[in-house]
């Protein structure tokens, strides 16, 4: 018990001692304190020498080189373009080849931009010549066709009949049913059955009824709905019953079979927007509005993963197939493509295209810009590349996508005439009216 309160007492001491104090000394006995020392005097400061001013800038460079970099953008766009930057530098750091996919792709501007290459992407209503959005046409379309009953109700009801039912295998179905109701009439005109179309038939119902216009063609080409009397039954049932006038035409109803048959769905045209600039040192830069861009949702998301993918890719030995799928893929990005020709004499063609057109379609544009049209020539992609029409490849197989800068050469032939002649290879070569609407490229 007093060993228990000795250490106790020791405790409480060694608390209350404070600092510099030992438990074995007296209460009374403090620590020396230490004099303070005397400041020293202050020299005059002296400025820094040469060789120190000189290792303070490489510091300070050094400091500017560790800089944490500028936040990264933020769009989706940008974001990609960022990666595929990143990419490509460090496949040329590594000797490399550049990486497939890794393309760069210029960011979509805002429409309302005063330096878009285009405004954006236009239609041509055949029906109307309206100049259309893509997201007017559909609407605009069957407008058209609608008004047309007035004035041709054969005809309209042919449209609406293929252009309003998307399913294609249903249509013809449906119209080579019909084509064969004809036929039996013209075969066998005095033959009152074939006149005769019971509309709750299962085959009328099933490839007939079930198509919008169907009923409009019928009532044009003569057919008039009746109720009739049906063998044992006592309700009456509804039919299409040709009419005698339509039964004394059969030419009209051989010619309504026809147009039917060789009918195609009424499309808006994609507007080239032809335009004509100045020789321009901005020739191959392209600010595209956002038209010109097919990436959905899951798309965008895997263009984020690029960067991982593509260094997975340096790393693992591809196959063909898995090399072509992942071209395809590249591909199917882009549904137009904006083109310039650079012509001899440096002014520029510009056209809008669909990304899955043929080269015949852009040599066919140029042929109909031309003075002399009849005239061969060639195309020549960036690098020297010759396009030759009689490949037909689509312009995204050529990889003339989003955008690209074409320069037109005159064939080897033409161009020995045009110098024997004493004419100027590079002198102009447009029609008048396009020379006389030229813009300037900003």
């Amino acid at each position: 018990m007093k060993k228990f309160f000795q250490e106790i007492k020791a405790d409480i001491k060694f608390k209350s001692a404070g600092p510099g104090q030992k438990l074995t000394d007296s209460a009374g006995e403090k620590a020396p304190r230490e004099k303070p020392q005397q400041p020293a005097l202050r020299q005059p400061r002296q400025g820094p020498t040469d060789e120190a001013q000189m290792a303070a800038a490489a510091a300070l460079a050094r400091l500017e080189q560790k800089q944490p970099r500028a936040r990264g953008p933020t769009s989706q766009d940008s974001i990609r373009n960022q990666v595929r930057k990143e990419l490509r530098a460090e496949a040329t750091v590594s000797g490399g080849p550049e990486l497939p996919g890794t393309k760069e792709v210029p960011e979509p501007k805002e429409e309302g931009s005063t330096h878009l290459a285009v405004p954006g992407v236009y239609f041509t209503c055949p029906l109307t010549g309206a100049t259309l959005r893509r997201d007017q046409r559909d609407a605009h379309i069957k407008e058209a066709i609608l008004s047309h009953f007035s004035t041709d109700p054969v005809a309209a009801s042919i449209m609406k009949i293929h252009t309003f039912n998307r399913d294609r295998d249903r249509v013809k179905l449906g119209v080579d049913t019909i084509a064969k109701y004809l036929d039996n009439i013209h075969l066998h005109p005095e033959e009152e059955k074939y006149r005769k179309i019971k509309l709750q038939n299962k085959v009328f119902q099933e490839r007939i009824n079930c198509l919008e216009g169907t009923h409009e063609f019928f009532e044009a080409i003569g057919f008039q709905r009746m109720l009739l009397p049906v063998p044992d039954q006592e309700d009456l049932e509804e039919f299409y019953v040709l009419s005698e006038g339509a039964l004394a035409q059969p030419q009209s109803l051989e010619r309504h079979k026809e147009q039917l048959r060789g009918a195609e769905p009424v499309r808006a045209k994609l507007d080239r927007q032809r335009r004509v600039f100045r020789p321009s040192p901005l020739a191959s830069q392209f600010d595209l509005p956002g038209d010109f861009f097919n990436l959905t949702a899951e798309e965008i998301k895997q263009e984020q993963r690029l960067r991982a993918d593509a260094v997975e890719r340096l790393s693992v030995l591809r196959t063909k197939a898995m090399r072509e799928r992942e071209e395809q893929r590249e591909l199917r990005k882009y549904t137009y493509t904006l083109l310039r020709i650079r012509l001899p004499d440096g002014c520029l063609l510009q056209g809008t295209f669909y990304a899955r057109e043929r080269l015949s379609s852009l040599y066919e544009f140029v042929r109909e810009a031309l003075q002399n049209d009849w005239l061969p020539f060639e195309l020549l992609a960036s690098g020297g590349q010759k396009l030759l029409e009689e490949e037909n490849l689509a312009l995204n197989e050529c990889g003339l996508v989003p955008s690209a800068l074409l320069t037109f050469s005159w064939d080897a032939a033409v161009l020995e005439d045009i110098k024997a002649a004493g004419a100027e290879p590079n002198s102009s070569i447009l029609k008048p009216e396009l020379l006389a609407a030229i813009e300037k490229l900003s």
